[in-house]
């Protein structure tokens, strides 16, 4: 008999198995209201494969008066993540789930834990939390690592790291993965380290004895004891820069003056941005009405995605800087405004069935409008 002839009653057993397999599923449900069969697993085995990542927190570990980090065990389907990569984290805070981009501080542990280093923002809801109020055994949620701000492979011979405040956080990373092999690389990294003050340094004493065992040559820069970083020194503190790969994660600030240091020379560099900088004027704000019929105010100066979030709209998104389109939605009519450049996007009743997809996390209400979620 062949194969083919055998087929068919194979995939007849195997629809009546998941014809069966839903109807127990909907028979479990319709028992355990107004819970669900997921909710019940969930306080069984949150980790479990098959539903939405989560991840449960093992430690949270002081760095400074401001900092911390929070090593986590993720759920059986995380894939994994290159060092340098960073990954979303969503936090229920006072019943509305808020979601960050934090980078990831370690390549793959034997244990299988991942860690994040957050440095608290004064007005930080989600960094103020996981900081001063995350404990262990706290869950929370989850989204596979992303980004491309990794070291090449095969390794360049001369690297220089500019890192400033916590864009330490991929950096750091990218050298504990390095020097945690049996044979350490011979590639000669420099990294120039930019704080306002050193007991403001995160992993410090890290760094130092990586320097000290001759891993890396550490420059180190404070704001309040050498003045702000003058770009005119870069080749009098790394006088052979114009040889090395570079690599730069920090404030906006920096990276702009940064990179144009680097263009006006021929130079290529590869940066990390955790925020998006932003037009300095306050636009007219407005209201922002979504498909359930919630209707949220918000003003001219706040993403749409921040604003919807605060009155516990659950939003989606990414990086939160206008690069991965993971907060992207369509809006039916209204006006928003590009909070990077102060661009007006207008769309009229009509005009487009479908909508016009906007990124939310870099929009602001430019008057009344309309989204489709």
């Amino acid at each position: 008999m062949s194969s083919t002839s055998l087929s068919a009653p194979v995939l007849a057993r195997s629809a009546q198995r998941g014809t069966l397999s839903r109807r127990l599923r909907a028979l479990a449900d319709a028992a355990l209201t107004p819970l669900s069969v997921d909710e019940v697993l969930d306080g069984f085995h949150p980790l479990r494969s098959g539903t939405d990542l989560k991840g449960k927190i093992v430690a949270v570990e002081a760095e400074t008066a401001d900092a911390a980090t929070i090593v986590i065990k993720p759920g059986r389907d995380w894939t994994g993540h290159a060092p340098g990569q960073y990954l979303q984290v969503g936090i229920d805070i006072d019943g509305v789930r808020l979601w960050r981009c934090y980078s990831l501080t370690h390549g793959p542990r034997r244990d299988g834990h991942i860690s994040i280093t957050v440095k608290a923002i004064p007005d930080g809801i989600v960094s103020q939390h996981l900081v001063h109020k995350a404990r262990a055994g706290q869950l929370v949620h989850l989204q596979q690592a992303a980004g491309d701000f990794t070291l090449p492979l095969p390794l360049p011979e001369k690297i220089l790291m500019v890192t400033a405040g916590s864009g330490i956080t991929p950096v750091i990373g990218m050298l504990r993965n390095l020097f945690s092999k049996a044979v350490a690389p011979t590639t000669a990294i420099t990294l120039l380290h930019v704080n306002q003050t050193e007991p403001d340094s995160i992993f410090k004493d890290e760094l130092r004895a990586l320097a000290a065992a001759g891993h890396i040559t550490l420059v180190e820069h404070f704001d309040d004891r050498d003045g702000l970083l003058d770009l005119a020194r870069l080749e009098s503190l790394v006088p052979d820069i114009g040889t090395r790969a570079a690599f730069a994660c920090g404030p906006s600030g920096l990276l702009d003056a940064l990179e144009q240091w680097y263009d006006e020379r021929g130079l290529s560099l590869d940066t990390e941005r955790f925020r998006t900088a932003l037009v300095a004027d306050a636009g007219v704000g407005g209201t922002v009405a979504f498909a359930n019929g919630t209707v949220i105010d918000a003003d001219g100066a706040t993403p749409i995605l921040d604003a919807a979030e605060a009155a516990g709209v659950l939003m989606p998104s990414g990086c939160r800087m206008g690069i991965c389109m993971g907060c992207v939605l369509p809006m039916k009519e209204g006006a928003v405004r590009d909070l990077r450049n102060g661009e007006i996007t207008v769309v009229v009743p009509g005009e487009a069935p479908g909508g016009v997809k906007i990124q939310t996390c870099i929009s602001a209400a430019a008057g009344d409008c309309h989204l489709d979620h």
